[in-house]
């Protein structure tokens, strides 16, 4: 009993299960155990057909015999034998199997609803841990895949889930690996696949980024303005140490208006002309 209890916690390995196997059959049993095997050989050419399975390539099957595990590996692939009417077996396919999570509603940290769903790859490594410890191994690690997600997720901002997936899967893959190791099971691989946020968040967040393109838009034509002018104080200090490069530059000023055909032309007057008869 205290066996069997330990079973059902998970608390057993697999060399606790085969020892107390082989010392737990008792005399009844083993007593069955050689009717069986007697009445086997008797009517071979008729319980060959029952006594003779085969599992394919990638199963494996775990025997029991008076309802207890009879060796330390699982059978397969191939041919083997079992004893009629006090053998059992259950097949156990090793092939990595997916499946999509369902979108899960979950509050992140910083106290946003978001929809995420992802996908989970898993394989059974040990058959006999699979079949003993567990009531169906493919059906917890698909609720524990959930409620996984949802703790993970909870612990990360918006920000992080949105930046950050390669971290939350690893996290995620890591946590699913550990809980799922005494049910034989081997967790390859976790992905998340989408994030779905509320339309009035994805509406804030694109105003935020619009206002922020706007604000280094403005910032870039300032530092230009201010580029510009420093560039002219410049030319104006050249042109002052020079009166004759500013009599060039009305020249040059009068040959571009030209050159697109203008039928007016206006022709600046240096200040300093104007003053003489201002002063007059």
């Amino acid at each position: 009993m205290e066996m069997e209890s330990q079973i059902e916690r998970g608390n057993v390995s697999k060399q606790d299960l085969i020892s107390d196997t082989k010392r737990g059959l008792g005399c009844c049993g083993w007593i069955l155990v050689a009717l069986s095997t007697l009445f086997t050989v008797l009517l071979f050419p008729i319980m060959v057909f029952v006594s003779i399975k085969i599992v394919q390539e990638y199963e494996r099957a775990v025997i029991f015999r008076l309802g207890r595990i009879t060796a330390r590996k699982a059978k397969g692939p191939g041919i083997f034998f079992i004893l009629p009417c006090t053998d059992s077996f259950v097949k156990v396919d090793m092939r990595t199997v997916s499946f999509d999570i369902p979108p899960q509603e979950v509050l992140t940290k910083d106290s946003v609803t978001i929809s995420v769903d992802g996908v989970v790859y898993f394989r059974v490594s040990d058959p006999i841990a699979s079949v003993a410890n567990v009531t169906n191994a493919d059906y917890s690690t698909r609720l524990l895949a959930q409620t996984t997600l949802r703790n993970v997720l909870g612990t990360k901002n918006l920000s992080e889930v949105l930046s950050d997936r390669e971290g939350i899967s690893h996290s995620m893959q890591s946590t699913l690996d550990e809980a799922t190791d005494l049910w034989g099971i081997k967790v390859e691989r976790v992905e998340v696949k989408d994030v779905k946020l509320p339309h009035q968040l994805q509406r804030a967040m694109a105003a935020e980024a619009e206002a922020a393109r706007e604000a280094r838009a403005k910032v870039i034509a300032a530092e230009g303005e201010m580029n510009a002018s420093r560039a002219l104080k410049e030319a104006s200090l050249v042109i002052a140490e020079s009166p004759s490069a500013l009599q060039l530059r009305y020249l040059q000023t009068l040959n571009t208006i030209a050159a697109e055909k203008n039928s007016t032309i206006i022709f600046p007057i240096p200040m300093d002309v104007l003053g003489k008869f201002i002063n007059k």
